[in-house]
């Protein structure tokens, strides 16, 4: 039925020997049954899983013999056998397990015979000599030791064979390893080899019982000096770092183990490994044994490495379980501690950090195990305030940044094994509950931790490990809001998973906290009020990435820890989502609970879709939610129909409309990702519908059979499968009329998209398989054509959609049959490979992919190819008729390619023109990619196709390497009319010779229309040159040869034979031999291609070009470092040494380019490095790295200049490469310094190319900007984490700054710019505090702060405001205070007489960004610290003459006012009791005489040059402002009290004032006008109205002017208008026409507001009494006319959005009134306008004019003509339903009979600005990169669907005639032409139209569409129309739709 098949065990049959065989013939017994014939017949089988079932009968058979069978030689050979069998048998194969277990139950009688034939047996492998043998017997010997007794045993007797042979076969691989450096494919198999044998040896030791007591007692025995030999191999392993680091890894484990085993007494072991790890072994007192065999760990110079790795083999070898390591064993644990944090200061590279990171952690559990019976001092020692703890925390917090997720994890593993310890440490008598609140070192971590920003991810899981120490009632009690402050940041995707796991412990702890204390069921409300009050809420109101988040990660966890608080969410929801529906931004609560509803349903917490929508949400809300304004929720109400977490759930008929419904208006989605859902989701329904229709097959043979029926159904199985038989056809039907002509591409490829998930999840049934569906059924001649159209389309993913639904149809019904039709589109498609348009060879190439699987194309291609091919037999297979008709295609495109690179290299710009090449070279391309080269049957037939390909490639090239690799490739053709211009161009023309033989660029000359190409003097051609030149084609139609059609086709060509000679390496068959017979490419032909990329990426200047070779020389060198063939593999190794020589040596006459980046050289080596094993040590990039950074370091040799810009441009190119990970992060310090250093040098070239690698560099360490906000601290890291990752940075960085700040400010006033000083803050500004960063670190951040400080009194401007920045990060946040007063108290007093502008200026700026950072800080809630802030309030006071007319400079004036106004911010929050801070100091009282004694009252005397009066002017104004609000709030409206007025301050003469205050009223009033200022308008800025009149009149400047009326537009216009007469002499009507002559001819912005307050004044003269609608009728008229203007899809945003507000506050009375104010043509010119808006490709424009068709149809008259009336609609429908409410409008208004000729005008297309006329289709020109405005999104054919819908219900209804004769007869005379006109139009047409003039085609049918729907409107009112229904495509005609033209066995064409 439905069931998978399981895949088959693959079990490799056993064999033995010759001999072997001979002797189990020789014993077995004629009746076949002892053990010999048992073995005999199982050896004889060739299937291993048969063979398992024969060796489980071993024992039985055995038990069942005598006991003196032990003397019967039958058995003692057999058992001999068997152990041999065994060691024959590879490590992974099944048999061996089962054979160990079948000899694990050998009877005790039997185990001696069995012992000595294993044993003699198994030191027959052990004497092997064969080096590549080694592995098989090391395998052997581990096999033994894991549960194999007999194993075990023989081992135990060879134990001194065993150890010798380990010794042996490691020091002979270890050998081999070292002659094989370079080769690492051979290198990998000995390393892994070297870590096997390593293994083995460890687990001998381990396993052996009583090794040491047994085997180690004379030290001169075999195994002694055996042990002593692989003890000397692991430590020589364990300091080789040329070996794989697991291999050093395993090797320290086994050195400690052997010493472990080997040293006595036992008791000393500890101090011996300590004097390793400290490097202070006393050689006198050491074992001779232990200095023979670990010399070199007992020297001083031991690596970090081998270090790392003793400290793993401690911990992990040594019992610290045990608690009997002692006094000596508490300080070896104290010792490893103290190296590994030495450690953690020196290792760069990532695998060593890792390794580390987990050393620690398992150091931590080691201390747990010894502090649960150590001694008190460990416990002093490893207490939550010790020294290791402090250290412990301060690794945590440098790595829980790191880049390495692993590394991440164990930073949480180490936290959590710092509170067990502390835990440990406490005295055991204190209770948890008072050892809490006194357990100062809890407190103080989990405050420190509350503190962090919620951006720091390790903060997340630290956290989770507090909560589960010490509850979440603690952290609770701390931070009650903490749930929803960790909700806030699940809009950030890379922070959800920490905070989903974080807010999943803390409701899990609380949880259990509540119902353990409660004793009654009202905990739940608590919990509830918790952790879902906050969920709803942002469910409601938070952003989109938020909400999705959310409802992903959080909501399922709650709904599995508490599934009844489902209920409890949708009851909330239910009852707000009538008031709260949402909007285009805002999902409402509608939103939320279809959210809450879809993961309830897929998690299992709804036992059905049934009960959701009966019981919990109503039918009307689903259909509200699949067609809601906000996208999300459509997903997710079809994701409450689609998910189940049954996948045989029964999908309801409801749920079957739904789908339809929501199919017909969703498939046109913009947005990838909900295209991506909506797919994904409809194929989880079509899985369900195929899964639960195997179970209804199954009930339906059981009710045939008369079984029990299952009382779950409700209906008969056969009734069901129907439905879903019809329901998958119908889905279809709509699939494929939703692929008409002129059908966008979202709309497509959702429904190719889906209907590939049909193809695939209802396969073609084979077997007894039952299938309730096949799309094949419903695929006719026309759909089939359908699809191949989509081949047209300029997007490749529909042509890859519509090539794989066509592979994955029944070949029956894809064959074309049609011999003459094939040819046609093997024609088409040849024609198009060559068009010089790029898509079109896309096209070519889709399409011949789909004709190669034709069986009928080796005739259709006879006609093209100059040598014949054999026709493929009738028998041959579909993979051999594939193969031959690729061959045929490749063949007949490179014949033709021939012959146009021939041409081509006679005159290249008739190629561009014409025929450019590459679209050949793509197509052939595609064929190869589609064939599976490794396993071709024609290969004879191929080598040559494959060396001629090659051969084509090269000579292509050379025509248009040229121009690629010319100094300037974007321009080699005169565009220029001036002779002057094209007299420069010899210049360039003489530095490149392609091989043109008309002499085009030797001289400069311009093509003409000739047979030849004859080219005219330049001088004479000037005159009639326009911008190109020109020729004509085959067509005789004008081409323009531009020198972006030369480009194009040059490096178009290039890229392709890059991508093809890419191509071929990566998928051809390599020739082992030169005469092997099985491959295709020849070891010297990949030699070739190999220094063809090597030329072209090192000569090409065209990015495009080096781009995609870099592409085809990446797959080149992917297959180079796999290649056996030792020749190939070291050719990347060679090319890097050569280009880097090149590179080093400078030669002048070196053909590297050093501009443009240094061109392809960075990817040349990029792709050299990129191929380099990243398992392996990288020795590549190690060497290149350090090459690199030598060359981009300074040095006084000019002849250096040009290496090092190559080096760095190198360098910058391979830190930007993702492939090379973690990998480069070593060098990331060396190259932050060349960088910096290279930015001091004279050249400009080195200065910017040291400007791009830095950048590169900052994106590497601080990851990708991904908001708006410069230093956005994801993008930021604090001191201690930048200098713990980066220390080499940290004594550069402060030495370089030390050389800054001693010579930035000169005595002698020079001015010194130091540009290396932008780089240094730069770097310095990127970090920040953290109160994480602790004292234990030796990298301290306060020597920075003296130089920072200094360089803030830098001469240039930016510095100094750098220097601000920088030193923020610098000072602890609780030393901000004082760091304040300090620098204040630098500042001169009003009666020094010398100070300088530019010193005060920088310490100004930094006193301002400290107390900008104290704003930020959670620190304002400490009341110490508040004091010390108001202290700095005080201080300030001393230095208010800075901001007054005492201080000259208006710069820091400004600077002073900013720090004025941000005080007020940082003491804001006044602790109980006590007045704010600046109250205290009289801080209001200061402002109010800077403001009054400012120039803001007083005047300005300064010109409008002064230097910084913009800036003193804003600040100034801020704080004015301020200061108004502030002394209003306290003195509520005294006039006196306020210092300036607003309207003193609008009526200032600098905009920069008016502004800054209109932008604070325009806030005021916005606020107050939304509703959400929880007070209104204050009463300061009532009556204002007739105020902004006035402004509005005189203001000049734009930005002010647009304000005054934004402003106007929010406050009601009953407040100002009638002041219209009083305060500008203009009556309300004049005001109105005022305002409309702004909208007709002011700039975009202004014209916007213009018209929003033109319509706002409308209204509400239109609202207030019908009197003042014949006052205001007269200039509607010009009204409508700007609307109309404002529509227009060339208009910017702003322009439409303002007219689609403007129809929505006018749609109650203008388009729904019931009495129209406006004639009717008027009218409907506005709704011709919402219906062109609703058809914008902009989303916002189409939302906004949704909102005109909700409150169109929400109207007392209109609210009955839909069925979703005050719903929130998406654009989609909201179409159909704006069509509805206008034809019930025209009914209800009786204006059909003027009204229809409009609407059918509109069905014609008459008046629409977008259409073009029929007759000029042929002479549209499409040009090569001159493109007209196209809207992607607006389908003509769907308004032309429901617009004839809705007409024809309207005619249909309407009783009497709406037209008279004349005007139906002039009508349909109108059409009727029109339809002639199409025909003939379609007759002119070439064949395969659609393929070779799609536009043209494209434009035809649509039309043809349009006419066809009015005809059958106009036929239906002369009464001549059959009573079907019009729609599109097959429901135009229902007969047809559903009577398909071909049987289900014929063929599609």
């Amino acid at each position: 039925m439905g069931v998978k098949k399981k895949k088959e065990m693959q079990v490799t049959a056993l064999t033995i020997c010759h001999q072997d065989l001979e002797t189990l013939r020789s014993l077995a017994d004629v009746e076949g049954k002892n053990l010999a014939s048992l073995l005999l017949h199982c050896v004889q089988l060739t299937d291993g899983v048969s063979q398992i079932h024969y060796v489980k009968q071993i024992v039985p058979l055995l038990e069942k013999a005598d006991k003196n069978g032990t003397r019967d030689p039958t058995i003692r050979s057999c058992l001999d056998i068997l152990a041999g069998i065994y060691l024959s048998l590879s490590v992974k194969n099944p048999l061996k397990k089962v054979l160990a277990s079948s000899l694990n139950g050998l009877p005790e009688f039997l185990l001696t015979e069995a012992v000595q034939g294993f044993t003699s047996r198994l030191q027959e492998e052990l004497n092997t000599t064969d080096l590549y043998s080694y592995r098989k017997v090391i395998d052997n010997i581990s096999s033994c030791m894991e549960n194999f007794d007999l194993g075990r045993t023989g081992v135990n007797n060879l134990l001194k064979n065993v150890l010798h042979f380990l010794q042996k076969s490691l020091i002979e691989i270890s050998e081999e390893n070292r002659k094989f450096a370079g080769n690492h494919i051979v290198q990998t198999q000995l390393m892994n080899d070297l870590l096997v044998g390593t293994r083995v040896s460890v687990m001998l030791v381990q396993k052996i019982q009583d090794f040491q007591r047994i085997h180690l007692k004379a030290s001169t025995s075999p195994i002694w000096q055996s042990m002593c030999g692989l003890l000397s191999i692991f430590t020589k392993f364990l300091s080789d770092d040329d070996l794989l680091q697991t291999i050093q890894s395993t090797s320290g484990l086994a050195v400690i183990l052997f010493i472990k085993a080997m040293f006595h007494p036992p008791e000393k072991i500890p101090d011996l490994i300590s004097s390793l790890l400290l490097r202070s072994v006393d050689c006198a007192s050491m074992p001779d044994w232990v200095l023979n065999c670990c010399r070199s760990l007992c020297c001083t110079d031991v690596s970090q490495s081998t270090l790392l790795f003793l400290c793993q083999g401690t911990l992990t070898m040594l019992d610290w379980q045990s608690g009997n390591m002692g006094t000596s064993g508490e300080t070896l644990l104290l010792n490893i501690v103290h190296v590994l944090f030495t450690l953690s200061s020196q290792i760069k590279e990532s695998t060593l950090e890792l390794f580390q990171s987990r050393i620690l952690a398992s150091w931590a559990n080691s201390a747990i195990h010894v502090l649960e019976s150590s001694s008190p001092s460990l416990k002093d020692s490893l207490n939550g305030n010790s020294n290791v703890v402090g250290r412990l925390l301060e690794y945590v917090y440098t790595h829980w940044e790191h880049p390495l997720d692993a590394l991440r994890h164990q930073t949480k593993v180490i936290f959590r094994n710092i509170l067990h310890m502390h835990q440990l440490t406490k005295e055991k008598s204190d209770s948890k509950a008072s050892g809490l609140a006194a357990d100062r070192f809890i407190c103080d971590l989990t405050e420190n931790l509350l503190q962090l920003e919620w951006h720091v991810k390790g903060k997340y899981a630290c956290l989770g490990c507090l909560v589960d120490y010490v509850g979440i009632g603690h952290i609770l009690a701390l931070a009650k809001t903490i749930p929803s402050q960790i909700l806030e940041v699940m809009g950030d995707q890379s922070l959800v998973p920490y905070a989903s796991d974080l807010l999943e412990t803390m409701f899990r702890n609380h949880k259990s906290h509540l119902k353990s204390q409660a004793v009654d069921t009202t905990w739940i409300d608590e919990w509830h009020e918790t952790w879902v009050s906050p969920l709803l809420f942002i469910l409601c109101e938070g952003n989109l990435d938020q909400k999705s988040y959310v409802i992903d990660y959080y909501l399922p966890k709650l709904l599995n820890c508490s599934p009844e608080s489902l209920s409890y969410m949708v009851k909330i929801l239910q009852t707000s989502a009538d008031a709260n529906t949402g909007s285009f931004n805002s999902r409402g609560a509608l939103g939320a609970l279809m959210a809450c509803l879809r993961t309830a349903r897929a998690h299992g917490h709804l036992q059905s879709a049934t009960d959701a929508w009966r019981n919990l949400v109503s039918s009307a809300r689903i259909k509200q939610g699949l067609i809601h304004q906000h996208c999300q929720v459509r997903i997710d109400t079809l994701g409450l129909l689609c998910e189940s977490n049954r996948s045989t759930e029964m999908v309801s008929t409801e749920e079957m409309q739904w789908i339809e419904f929501f199919i017909t208006y969703n498939l046109n989605n913009q947005s990838p990702g909900v295209r991506q859902q909506i797919c994904s989701l409809l194929k989880k329904l079509f899985c369900r519908i195929q899964e639960s229709s195997q179970v209804l097959y199954k009930l339906e043979q059981s009710r045939s059979r008369h079984e029990p029926e299952n009382e779950l159904t409700t209906q008969p199985p056969s009734v069901s499968l129907q439905q879903y038989k019809n329901f998958m056809s119908s889905i279809c039907n709509r699939l494929f009329e939703a692929l008409f002509p002129g059908s966008s591409y979202p709309t497509r490829f959702s429904a190719l998209t889906i209907l590939g998930s049909i193809a695939e999840v209802f396969p073609v049934p084979e077997g007894q398989v039952q299938t309730v569906y096949q799309l094949s059924h419903d695929i006719d001649i026309s759909r089939f054509h359908t699809l191949m159209e989509c081949f047209t389309s300029t997007f490749e993913e529909v042509k890859i959609l519509a090539f794989d639904l066509l592979m994955k149809l029944p070949k029956t019904v894809v064959q074309f049959q049609d011999s003459e039709k094939l040819q046609g589109l093997f024609q088409a498609a040849l024609e198009l490979s060559s068009s010089t348009k790029p898509y079109d060879c896309v096209t070519a190439s889709y399409l011949l992919n789909f004709l190669i699987w034709q069986d009928a194309l080796p005739s259709s291609l006879s006609a093209y190819l100059k040598t014949q091919q054999a026709a493929c037999g009738a028998g041959d297979k579909s993979a051999i008729v594939v193969e031959r008709n690729t061959l045929m295609v490749i063949k007949c495109l490179l014949e033709n390619l021939e012959e146009e690179v021939s041409q081509a290299e006679n005159s290249l710009l008739q190629a561009a023109a014409s025929f450019p090449l590459y679209g050949r070279v793509h197509c052939i391309t595609g064929a190869l990619q589609r064939l599976s080269l490794n396993s071709l049957r024609l290969v004879s037939e191929w080598r040559p196709v494959v060396e001629k390909l090659l051969l084509m490639s090269y000579r292509l090239s050379a025509v248009v390497s040229p121009v690629i690799q010319s100094s300037s490739p974007e321009g080699l053709i005169p565009m220029d009319t001036d002779s002057e211009s094209a007299s420069r161009l010899q210049t360039i023309l003489s530095e490149i010779q392609p091989r043109d033989t008309n002499d085009y660029f030797t001289q400069a000359k311009i093509l003409k229309e000739r047979d030849s190409f004859d080219l005219e003097d330049l001088n004479a051609s000037v005159p009639n040159l326009g911008a190109s030149a020109e020729t004509k084609g085959k067509e005789r139609k004008t081409c323009d040869v531009t020198a972006q059609m030369v480009l194009v086709c040059c490096w178009r060509s290039m890229k392709e034979v890059a991508l093809l000679l890419g191509t071929l390496c990566q998928l051809l068959p390599m020739q082992s031999v030169p005469e092997s017979s099985n491959g295709l490419l020849t070891v010297e032909q990949v030699k070739e291609v190999g220094d063809y990329f090597k030329h072209h990426l090192l000569q090409s200047r065209h990015r495009g070009a080096f781009e995609l070779a870099y592409t085809g020389f990446v797959k080149l060198t992917e297959i180079l470092n796999r290649c056996p063939n030792v020749s190939l593999q070291k050719l990347p190794e060679q090319w890097l040494w050569n280009v880097l020589e090149e590179i080093k040596c400078s030669d002048p006459s070196s053909k590297l380019c050093a501009t443009r980046r240094s061109a392809g050289i960075p990817f040349y080596i990029q792709a050299l490095l990129a191929c380099e094993p990243k398992k392996g040590k990288m020795e590549l990039l190690k060497i290149t790295m350090k090459e690199l950074i030598t060359l981009a370091r300074p040095t006084h040799d000019s002849r250096s200049t040009v290496p090092q810009v190559h080096a760095l441009n190198i360098l910058r190119a391979l830190f930007r490469d993702t492939r090379l990970g973690e990998n480069i992060i070593p060098y990331v310090a060396d190259g932050a310094k060349a960088a910096i250093l290279g930015f001091t040098s004279p050249v400009w070239a080195v200065r910017n190319s040291s400007t791009l690698l830095f950048s590169t560099l900052i994106t590497r360490i601080f990851g990708v900007k991904r908001g708006k906000d410069e230093l956005s601290k994801k993008n930021r890291m604090t001191g201690s984490q930048f200098f713990s990752r980066f220390p080499e940075l940290y004594p550069f960085l402060l030495q370089q700054l030390e050389a800054v700040a001693n010579t930035v400010d000169s005595d002698t006033g020079e001015l010194n710019r130091h540009p290396s000083m932008f780089l240094l803050l730069l770097v310095l500004g990127r970090l920040y505090p953290s109160p994480m960063d602790g004292t234990y670190s030796p990298l301290s951040m306060a020597p920075f702060i003296p130089f920072i400080m200094r360089c803030g009194y830098s001469p240039v401007y930016r510095s100094r405001e750098m220097a601000a920045r920088a030193l923020v990060p610098f000072v602890m946040v609780d030393e901000i205070p004082a760091t304040i007063q300090t620098l204040l108290a630098k500042l001169p007093n009003n009666t020094d007489q010398c100070f300088r502008q530019n010193h005060i200026h920088g310490t100004l700026l930094q006193v301002f960004h400290l107390l900008q950072a104290c704003t930020d800080s959670k620190y304002r809630l400490n009341t110490d610290f508040q004091q010390e802030l108001a202290d700095v309030a005080v201080c300030t006071r001393a230095k208010l003459w800075l901001a007054k007319r005492q201080n000259p400079c208006l710069v820091t004036r400004a600077v002073y006012i900013d720090i004025l106004f941000l005080l007020p911010r940082c003491l804001d929050k006044p602790t109980k009791g006590t007045q704010p801070a600046v109250e205290h100091v009289g801080f209001w009282e200061d402002v109010r005489r800077i403001i009054s004694q400012s120039e803001l009252i007083t005047g300005f005397p300064y010109s409008f040059t002064a230097p910084g009066l913009p800036q003193y002017l804003q600040s100034l104004t801020k704080l004015a402002i301020a200061a108004v609000w502030a002394v209003a709030a306290q003195a509520g409206e005294q006039a006196e009290a306020i210092p300036i007025s607003f309207c003193q301050l609008l009526e200032s003469s600098f905009p920069e004032v008016r502004l800054l205050t209109l932008d604070a009223l325009l806030e005021r009033f916005s606020t107050a006008a939304s509703g959400l200022g929880e007070k209104g308008l204050p009463p300061l800025l009532c009556n204002m109205g007739g105020t902004f009149l006035m402004l509005a009149m005189k203001e000049k400047h734009p930005e002010c002017f647009c304000k005054i009326l934004k402003i106007l537009h929010c406050v009601d216009p009953s407040d100002w208008l009638p002041q219209t007469e009083h305060c500008i002499h203009l009556t309300p009507k004049e005001f109105l026409i005022w305002t409309m002559d702004i909208a007709s001819n002011e700039r975009s912005e202004i014209q916007s507001v213009a018209l929003r307050l033109a319509s706002r004044v409308i209204a509400h003269q239109l609202q207030i009494c019908e009197e003042t609608k014949d006052f205001v009728a007269p200039t509607l008229k010009r009204w409508v006319q700007l609307v109309a203007a404002s529509c227009g899809e060339h208009l910017p945003t702003d322009s439409r959005l303002a007219a689609a507000e403007a129809l929505t506050s006018t749609a109650p009375f203008l388009l729904t009134s019931p009495h129209p104010v406006l004639g009717l043509q008027d009218t409907l010119a506005l709704w011709r306008c919402v219906l062109n808006l609703l058809q914008s490709e902009e989303p916002a424009i189409r939302d906004a004019a949704t909102g005109t068709v909700v409150t169109a149809m929400s109207q007392g008259n209109t609210c009955q003509a839909t069925e979703f009336a005050f719903c929130q609609v998406d654009a989609s429908i909201a179409l159909t339903l704006a069509l509805a409410v206008l034809c019930d409008l025209l009914q209800q208004w009786d204006q059909l009979a003027p009204g229809l000729p409009v609407l059918l005008g509109w069905l014609l297309g008459e008046g629409d600005d977008s259409a073009i006329p029929v007759e000029s289709t042929h002479q549209v020109e499409d040009y090569l990169f001159e493109k007209a405005e196209v809207n992607f999104w607006a389908e003509t054919l769907i308004f032309v669907k429901y617009l004839s819908e809705h007409l024809f219900r309207l005619l249909s209804k309407s009783s009497c005639h709406p037209l008279s004769p004349e005007s139906l007869h002039h009508l349909h005379r109108t059409a009727s032409e029109q339809s002639h006109l199409l025909s003939r139009l379609f007759r002119e047409l070439p064949p395969a139209a659609q393929f070779l003039k799609t536009v043209e085609f494209t434009r035809l049918r649509i039309q043809e569409e349009r006419t066809l729907a009015c005809l059958r409107l106009l036929a239906l009112l002369e009464g001549k129309e059959r009573e079907d229904s019009p729609s599109l495509g097959a429901s135009d005609s229902p007969a047809e739709a559903n009577q398909f033209t071909l049987a289900r066995t014929e063929t599609a064409c």
